[in-house]
């Protein structure tokens, strides 16, 4: 955000989650969007963001609904712009971790080739608000399953390039802990041993530019 926005820019996150890309909207001084599927998940969403103070008195809205058929055109009229700045996507790492029971969501593809196809259609239907020239990122992991790593990173980057991005960097994220090994290190340590594979320790973090 530092980075590729200034204060008062406009930030789009198509995967809102627990709120982290607006909270940190709030902090920097910039516009916040952010949709989320799952009205739970929505409503602790915006508990966590309205926590963080609004010292720069600007924007951040969490809207239930759907990225892949959402009409922005409406939702940015609201707010008085037709295009952000930079969009930031975090979405499920296909169905590692199920976080609902709609068959909207990602996680809940019946294959790899499924959650490709809806995770285009989320890339379609909200990149065309970016602004030419600004940045979208996607953050995103590989997956391990029946004996194969599966480079879902790769295939999601994949996605993106198709629709005519320019990949402008890969970051190579580590990390110790995950939320999809459930605090149980020895057994994922038993499993990469008997499967001849090695413990996932990262996300690849995609940055592309909007030609």
């Amino acid at each position: 955000m530092l980075r590729y926005t200034k204060k008062g820019d406009w930030i789009f996150d198509p995967f809102v989650g627990s709120g982290t890309t607006l909270i940190e909207c709030k902090r920097l001084g910039r516009n916040g969007i952010g949709i989320e599927l799952n009205p739970e998940v929505a409503q602790k969403a915006k508990e966590l963001i309205d926590l963080e103070p609004n010292k720069y008195n600007v924007i951040t809205d969490v809207i239930v609904g759907d990225s892949r058929t959402f009409n922005f055109d409406t939702l940015f009229e609201n707010y008085r712009i037709n295009e952000v700045q930079l969009i930031i996507m975090h979405p499920p790492y296909h169905d590692i971790i199920k976080f609902s029971n709609d068959g909207r969501d990602l996680s809940n593809a019946k294959n790899i080739g499924e959650f490709l196809k809806m995770f285009g259609e989320v890339v379609e239907n909200t990149t065309q608000y970016l602004e030419k020239d600004r940045f979208l990122v996607l953050v995103i992991g590989d997956k391990y399953s029946k004996g194969e790593w599966i480079p879902l990173g790769f295939y999601c980057m994949e996605e993106v390039l198709k629709r005519g991005y320019l990949l402008k960097s890969i970051i190579v994220k580590n990390f110790e802990d995950t939320r999809g090994k459930r605090e149980q290190k020895e057994l994922w340590r038993y499993r990469a041993l008997v499967g001849g594979f090695y413990i996932f320790k990262h996300e690849y973090i995609f940055l592309f530019q909007k030609k």
